[in-house]
């Protein structure tokens, strides 16, 4: 009776153990993401100060009473346009009388030439006349450069500082009058330390940004890269230029620089909750055929929320981005469809 019962329980129990088995575990409900493709780039940061393309401190070459100021403080100016005339009129004066020399030394040379055709004068009379008609001409021309510098110029294009004299005032040669700075363009000088002399060249692009404009950047490129190494700070010293053209870049600002050592535009990025750590390498898992496969991956260049991954990783795999912590390599999964975007309420 015993063997009977036995049977008949078999007989209820194997089918359901069978079909248990074919089934096999059930798919583990997961999220997953495709691996994306953007660009990328490693930079790295200093501290800079912006200076004028190009500045100097406006000073006479000669004495004299300032007669003419041809500028507004703060004005830009063009190349050659007056900013200061001296009063002309005592090297007008000298002028005139190197001028007047000059014609009575060009008679002088005449007479001594016609006296010498005729024989009548010696070849030393005429060379002498000849002298002193070239002194009288030097003279006049150097009279006449310092009638020139009584107005004063700006030698390029920039914009005017604050002015240092007043209509009257009698100057002397070297004296401080005003400040000029060309600000189109404008130059940048930081440091970065030695460990990225490999990596740095002429011609690389940068970004700066200012206290006096929050979350704007102003672009520029490195230009120049110091002959040597500070030796105290073990850092070498690079300058850039940046184009300025709405004059927001003032010399004098401190400034906050990324330079960019690399770019790479088809770089692979996946989320950062992807990375499955373990030990001192990483992995993620890889859905193939409803499947989690871990893989090994070699990661590179991080960034808010996403990293680059340069080995391990093809442009059209899918990877697990929730539901790891139970996951096992070949263990069968469930890809969950995206949440849909919550509606508004009216």
């Amino acid at each position: 009776m015993r063997s009977i019962m036995a049977a008949l329980l078999a007989a209820l129990v194997l089918p359901g153990a069978a079909t248990l088995a074919q089934s096999g575990p059930m798919a583990l409900p997961v999220k997953a993401t495709p691996v994306i493709q953007d660009t990328v780039t490693t930079e790295i940061t200093a501290l800079g100060t912006v200076h004028a393309d190009e500045a100097i401190i406006v000073r006479p070459e000669i004495a004299g009473r300032v007669q003419t100021i041809h500028f507004q403080e703060g004005q830009l100016v063009n190349k050659n346009d007056p900013l200061f005339t001296l009063d002309p009129a005592e090297y007008k004066a000298q002028l005139d009388g190197s001028a007047a020399q000059s014609r009575l030394e060009q008679l002088n040379f005449e007479r001594a030439q016609t006296l010498y055709s005729r024989q009548l004068t010696s070849r030393q009379n005429l060379d002498e006349a000849q002298a002193r008609l070239d002194a009288a001409r030097a003279g006049q021309s150097k009279d006449q450069v310092r009638l020139d510098k009584t107005v004063i110029r700006a030698p390029f294009s920039g914009v005017v500082g604050l002015r240092q004299v007043s209509p009257g005032a009698y100057v002397s040669p070297g004296e401080d009058l005003t400040t000029l700075g060309s600000i189109g363009t404008v130059k940048l000088d930081f440091q970065v330390p030695e460990i990225y002399l490999s990596k740095i060249k002429v011609g690389q692009p940068l970004t700066i940004g200012v206290d006096a404009y929050p979350g704007r950047t102003f672009p520029g490129t490195v230009y120049a890269i110091d002959s040597g190494i500070d030796e105290e700070t073990r850092t070498i010293r690079l300058r850039a230029r940046a184009p300025n053209p709405d004059n927001l870049l003032r010399a004098g600002m401190f400034a906050r620089v990324a330079l960019i050592l690399e770019k790479r535009d088809r770089a692979l990025l996946v989320p950062e909750q992807a990375i499955v750590p373990q030990g001192q390498k990483a992995f993620v898992f890889r859905v193939v055929d409803n499947k989690a496969v871990l893989t090994p991956v070699t990661l590179g260049q991080r960034r808010p929320g996403q990293v680059e991954v340069t080995a391990g990783l093809n442009p059209k795999d899918l990877v697990v981005t929730d539901g790891q912590i139970k996951l096992r390599d070949g263990m069968p999964v469930q890809v969950l469809p995206p949440a849909a975007p919550a509606k508004a309420e009216k």
